[in-house]
Formats: C-alpha cells, structure tokens, sequence
C-alpha cells in the first residue's frame, strides 16, 4: 500500500471516529443521561455545602465537607444505594459525553485538555459512587488519603516540585472557575440565556467553588514549601480551616452559601445545558 492510500485510510478512519463519536454523543439517551449527571453534580454541591454551615456552625460531628461526605450522606438515605447508582449513571454518562465531545472538528487544543479533564473528574465521580453502592467505599477519611498521596508524592525524585505543580494546577483550576463567573462565561454552555437569576447564582458559585478550589491548592503550595505532606489539604480540610479564621464560621457560610449558588446553577444547567 502506498504512502498516499495509507494517508486517505487514515483520514477516512479519522472520519469515521468522528461521525461514531457525534451520533454517540448526540443520542437521546445519552444526552438525557448527561443532563441527570448535571443535576447530581448539583446536588452532591447542595450536600457539601449544607455539611460546611454544619461544620461552621458546630453541628458536623465527624462529616466531611466534600464528595466522600456527599456520597456517604445519600448512602445513608432510604434507598440510598439505589440513588448511589442514579449518581454512577448520570457521571459516567457525563463522562462519556465529554469524551464525544474531544473528537468534534474545529476544536482546539485547549477545549480538548479542558474536556479530557472534565471526563476524568466525572468518571472518578462515577467510580466513586460505585465503590460506595457496592460497600467499598475507604474507610479513611478523604484528608488522610490526601496527605498520603502527598506523601507519595514527596518520596519520588523531585517529589516536592511536583507537589508545587499539583498546588498550582489546582489554583489555576480554581481561577478558571472564578474567571468564568466574574465574566459569565458559563453563559457559553448554555442552549440560550435562562435569565438573569441564573445569570446571577451562577457567577456566585462559580466564584465560591473558584475560591474554595484555591485555597486547596494554597495548601498543596504550603507542603511542598515547607515539605510536610501532613500540610496538604483536600476540600474538607480546606472549608474547615476557614473555621479557625477570624470570623470563621460567617467566612464559611459565605462560601458554602456560593457553593449552594453553584448547585442551584447546574440544575439549571441541566434543563438549558447545550448538549446537541
């Protein structure tokens, strides 16, 4: 075979993967299932921030403010392990409508990372609820798990500047989201403009998950600066640092507050979310 037939092979396999990825991901079903993922990212945010105005407000006992927490409260609900697998379901089906997505034409190589990304933190979504649905959730808490990464992390060859990256991916991440709400660019994922409530709730919770986001990185920059792993931070222990802060629990309430925009936001997302 010569080199120009191989190159038109290649292009029409090319094709092909395209037009299989566009049908997959404009499916009814799967397009359904992406926007019930919506809605369980917006509650599982609902979750984390009604257990952030516990912890600010003394009532948490030993909950964690984060997914882990989030899922441990829905496992704990009547039919919960039922509602554990609506939540596998509808983020691996967001997951997957993502992964369609990196094979659309004209996109370019930032929306492909961004989108790759967005299908990783989903699809761990997914596997997490599962592991909760079928008993196996950790029986460690999400910041001991944290801090042993860290400390993984440390022990390789240049482990201390990788912890910094992992620190300053995820201030970046957090940013991007606070960017995206003072600018509105949240508007762009939506089939047309839903109001100016939505309008409004989304810039607050893209703001607070902005914040909080970054205030884990701080924390991953602080054990890599001082090469402590027991420094680093997931979500939990990020909101409930801000306890121990001056005016900590009103500190806290305002974020849990944003977070609870955001929740608000990707419920509607989830009618409006342009998914075609």
């Amino acid at each position: 075979m010569s080199e120009r037939e191989w190159d038109d092979k290649a292009e029409d396999t090319a094709r092909s993967a395209q037009r299989t990825a566009d049908d997959l991901g404009s499916h009814p079903v799967v397009t359904t299932l992406a926007r019930v993922g919506f809605v369980v990212v917006g509650v599982l945010h609902a979750l984390i921030a009604l257990i952030a105005l516990r912890v600010a407000w003394g009532s948490a006992g030993d909950e964690q403010a984060d997914q882990s927490g989030a899922l441990a409260a829905i496992a704990g609900q009547p039919f919960g392990v039922a509602l554990l697998w609506v939540v596998v379901v509808g983020s691996a089906m967001l997951a997957l409508w993502y992964l369609t997505e990196l094979l659309a034409p004209g996109q370019e190589a930032v929306d492909r990372v961004k989108g790759l990304a967005k299908a990783g933190i989903y699809a761990a979504i997914a596997w997490s609820a599962g592991r909760f649905a079928a008993g196996g959730a950790s029986k460690g808490s999400s910041e001991d798990q944290t801090q042993d990464v860290t400390q993984r992390l440390m022990g390789v060859p240049a482990g201390q500047w990788l912890v910094a990256g992992v620190g300053l991916a995820v201030v970046a991440v957090g940013g991007f989201y606070a960017y995206k709400g003072a600018t509105a660019g949240f508007e762009n994922d939506l089939e047309k403009d839903p109001g100016p409530f939505a309008c409004w709730i989304g810039r607050v919770g893209y703001l607070a998950k902005g914040v909080a986001l970054a205030l884990v990185g701080v924390f991953f920059l602080v054990a890599a600066w001082q090469q402590e792993p027991d420094k680093a931070q997931g979500l939990d222990g990020a909101l409930k640092s801000l306890k121990g802060q001056p005016y900590g629990p009103y500190l806290l309430t305002v974020v849990a507050g944003g977070l609870i925009a955001f929740a608000l936001y990707c419920l509607i997302r989830a009618r409006h979310a342009r998914l075609e």
